[in-house]
């Protein structure tokens, strides 16, 4: 792990480092088995740098942090050596490791809104971190507080302050998180996870933070990620593991430019690539005013979704002026079309889905699904109109009951909506795990014994169970690894050819859109600002908004990441 050439410091050779993990094992004993997740795992971290643990769920990243931590369960039995300046963690005593944890050691966690206490202010939680820590006064505490949410770059310290998490954004709350994990000036930073549920400018901001924070405070980070295009952003050194065991260790540039392990090369493979970012054009003055695509003629008739002039309005608070979360979108997509949504959290692209699917009733405008109006639909239409929808949502885990077997769950709309009973039914369940390339002998289980990419595989097949014209999938991606990504997006785009459903794709990941998409429509405050092919928007935007995403989306190598977040903080500044 070499220093940044920008950033002169003493060479390892001079400086021991401020991490040091030798031969690292942690076994779990369960119901008398024994489970190992990490073995013999040995690397170092200075300060001033950042390293990288990458790769699958399951690969021993989080279990190595909280090993650092001395937060692992009862269960768990620990060997080697884990250092931190020198102090030996491992076996150490509970008060030491007490002081260790947020006074030498902060940590940013993967979901904020359940990492913070709902019942408690941003302000009073940043304080008790710091009188855990620090014999401070009260005044003193809360004037340290102002002065983190400043540094972290909240805007409006004092308000955010006295704000309740569940009042502030995904991005505000995982800086406060950060203004609560440098609270006590640590040493070291882990960072697990810290930008998976974000949209991508958000998630530049917070690596644009955490970049800033490294070289300010001069202190080390941990940061356990699978997405590749974040360890090519701001790692310095990157330690791949795979099933507990470390296969790979390298200076971030050389893993991307010659990675040695085959594993190593294909977890890169399965990375979605982006067109290179062009810098050569300069922006519009003025933003094109978008113009919904007309219809084509061979389709102008039979369009399997039609939004005309879709108005969604949500109720104030308190009684106050209405929400405009949708404003005015026209939009269709065509028989066997895969139309992506794209956008920032609160574009408006879950709630214009929502609106499509029919759980959100619309404000104003028209809404129809192969050939149903949806607002003005009879009973008789809206089940016919169910019939025709499938969706894939986010979280499958979330998404399917826990209590039925994967079988079940399959079956449920065939039971709500055909006449297949009994055996007829077991086998259209068959075919339909068989569709999703799972083995029916997965029917009886339930999704607590399947792994996040077999969960979104049977929320996929219950959305096809019954053939539906359109398919609408909502972040079905964002939270898995970037290898059962990549198989998961093969699926969809296999079943589209094999069934012809139409589908409307919402997503922050353009990586993900490039890959899949026909056409994109930008989404920007409830508006559709960019319309076009895939291929257009994505590689010619026209659109000073689509700009700033396109350069905000991370890329799996260095050198195209630093051009690109160079890219972004120019266009960033011009539209601020």
């Amino acid at each position: 792990m070499t220093v940044s050439p920008t950033e002169p410091r003493l060479t390892k050779a001079t400086r021991s480092p401020l991490l040091a993990v030798a031969g690292l094992a942690v076994k779990f004993e369960v119901d008398g088995d024994t489970h190992t997740a990490v073995r013999d795992a040995s690397f170092a971290l200075h300060r001033g740098q950042v390293l990288a643990l990458v790769g699958e769920s399951g690969s021993g990243k989080s279990v190595t942090a909280m090993a650092a931590l001395g937060l692992l369960p009862a269960t768990a039995r620990v060997s080697g050596s884990i250092t931190l300046a020198g102090t030996e963690l491992i076996g150490a005593e509970p008060s030491l490791l007490r002081d260790v944890r947020g006074g030498q050691i902060g940590t940013i966690f993967q979901e904020p809104m359940t990492a913070l206490n709902p019942v408690f202010t941003i302000g009073d939680q940043v304080a008790e971190a710091i009188r855990a820590h620090r014999p401070v006064t009260h005044s003193a505490a809360n004037a340290r507080v102002l002065e983190l949410l400043a540094t972290v770059g909240l805007d409006d310290p004092a308000r955010v302050a006295r704000s309740y998490p569940h009042e502030l954004s995904g991005g505000q709350l995982q800086r406060a998180m950060i203004a609560m994990a440098i609270s006590c000036d640590p040493l070291l930073l882990i960072a697990d996870e810290p930008t998976t549920a974000l949209d991508v400018t958000v998630q530049a901001g917070i690596l644009d933070l955490l970049r800033d924070l490294r070289t300010r405070l001069d202190m080390a980070v941990l940061l356990i990620t699978h997405d590749m295009g974040v360890v090519a952003d701001v790692a310095d050194d990157v330690v791949v593991l795979r099933d507990g065991q470390i296969v790979e260790q390298a200076l971030a540039a050389q893993l991307f430019a010659a990675p040695r392990h085959e594993y190593t090369r294909a977890l890169l493979h399965a990375v979605p690539t982006l067109p290179e970012l062009r810098l050569d054009e300069p922006e519009p003055a003025t933003p094109p005013a978008h113009e919904p695509r007309p219809l084509d003629n061979a389709a102008a008739t039979t369009p399997v979704v039609l939004l005309r002039n879709v108005v969604v309005d949500y109720p104030g608070r308190r009684r106050g002026r209405p929400v405009r979360a949708v404003d005015d979108v026209s939009l269709h997509i065509d028989q066997g079309e895969l139309v992506a949504l794209v956008g920032e959290s609160g574009s408006g692209k879950s709630t214009l889905g929502r609106a499509l699917a029919g759980l959100v009733p619309v404000t104003a405008g028209t809404v129809t699904v192969a050939g149903i109006e949806v607002g003005n639909a009879s009973r008789r239409e809206l089940r016919a109109f169910r019939s025709q929808l499938g969706i894939v949502f986010q979280d499958p885990a979330s998404s399917l009951n826990p209590r039925r077997t994967v079988g079940a769950s399959i079956a449920e709309p065939l039971s709500l909506h055909t006449d297949l009973r009994g055996d007829a039914q077991r086998r259209r369940v068959d075919e339909l795990l068989d569709a999703v390339e799972l083995p029916s002998r997965l029917r009886d289980r339930h999704p607590y014994e399947m792994s996040g990419g077999q969960r979104q595989r049977v929320a996929i097949a219950r959305a096809i169970a019954l053939n539906p014209a359109l398919l609408i999938a909502d972040e079905p991606t964002s939270a898995l690894d970037v290898s059962v990504q990549a198989r998961i997006l093969e699926l969809l785009r296999s079943l589209q050819s094999q069934f012809g459903f139409s589908c409307l794709f919402i997503s922050h990941d353009l990586a993900v859109v490039e890959q899949l998409a026909d056409r994109v429509a930008v989404l920007h405050r409830g508006r559709v600002v960019e319309e076009g092919p895939a291929n257009d928007v994505l590689r010619a935007p026209r659109h000073p908004y689509t700009s700033r995403l396109l350069a905000a989306a991370p890329v799996a190598d260095p050198a195209q990441q630093a051009l690109r977040r160079a890219a972004w903080r120019q266009l960033t500044s011009a539209s601020s």
